[in-house]
């Protein structure tokens, strides 16, 4: 049975344990208001040049681009975005287990893939998948050069016929206790934004300057260097969330844990006392008779 000084160290370390788990929270709260922002902020913007890029592909009766290039979907692309850290509670589960049913659904075609992150990176590493390229220690800090590298590599596949689609697999967030997991085709582009609403009618006729085809040339880059950056933002916000709500909630069970220790505790102290004073009142009662 513990002892008094087995329970004094039991909940010692749960203490300390729980004051790691409360700054972690701390911590992800206040990465998470600035992600939070970068999110929403960029959320916008790649949603009115989704707008332009399609009002200017219905301009032209038959683009001509390396990127609208449309093919039978053989070699794909999946770009997996994860954690850099775990103690996020099932973030980097549920994104993997979403890449995977994506996986299954295509498992007779040739599918290459290019991690975001090093949960992902070392999961996916394990299951024998074939990596394009791998990015870790990206997403704690999102910047627009990290994004273009992705976004640069995935174009060069796609022009050059090495693959014949691209996609997006990651967590897009929604609030700090819910995110949705995502699954966008990123290439070849398709006159339906993101979330697959169906292509709407410019409200107005705009007048472009340039040619309708040199603006694709400068608009096909740009949508998808947007688009993979949206990702990662929305990735670094979901994951900062689901990091405060798992420290929040191991910080409270380390807390019940710290009750339920208080209490055995002093039930055993208890018992202690209660029979060393049976033993004191029966040497008393012995001595008298």
């Amino acid at each position: 049975m513990p002892t008094l000084l087995d329970f004094r160290r039991r909940i010692r370390s749960v203490r300390n344990t729980q004051q790691i788990t409360r700054a972690m929270k701390f911590i992800a709260a206040a990465r998470l208001r600035r992600a939070q922002e970068s999110a929403l902020a960029a959320r916008p913007y790649a949603l009115e040049l989704a707008r332009v890029l399609r009002s200017t592909m219905s301009r032209i009766e038959e683009p001509q681009h390396p990127l609208l290039a449309k093919r039978a979907e053989k070699n794909i692309l999946a770009i997996v975005l994860t954690g850099e850290r775990g103690l996020a509670g099932p973030f980097n589960t549920n994104i993997l287990r979403k890449a995977a049913e994506f996986f299954r659904a295509n498992r007779d075609k040739k599918i290459v893939v290019v991690p975001v992150g090093k949960k992902g990176r070392d999961s996916l590493k394990r299951m024998g998948f074939e990596f394009a390229a791998e990015f870790v220690n990206v997403l704690a800090r999102v910047e627009l050069s990290a994004a273009r590298e992705i976004a640069t590599l995935v174009t060069e596949l796609y022009a050059e016929e090495r693959i014949d689609a691209a996609y997006l697999i990651f967590s897009e967030f929604k609030t700090v206790m819910s995110a949705n997991l995502a699954l966008e085709k990123l290439l070849p582009v398709e006159e339906v934004h993101g979330s697959g609403e169906p292509k709407k009618e410019p409200a107005a006729d705009y007048i472009y300057e340039q040619p309708p085809e040199q603006l694709l040339g400068r608009l096909l880059p740009r949508y998808v260097e947007t688009q993979i950056l949206r990702a990662m933002l929305e990735s670094s916000a979901a994951e900062h969330a689901a990091r405060m709500t798992a420290m929040e909630s191991a910080t409270k069970n380390a807390g019940e844990v710290i009750e339920a220790l208080t209490l055995h505790m002093n039930k055993v102290r208890q018992a202690a006392i209660t029979k060393e004073i049976i033993e004191i009142v029966s040497g008393a009662a012995s001595t008298a008779q």
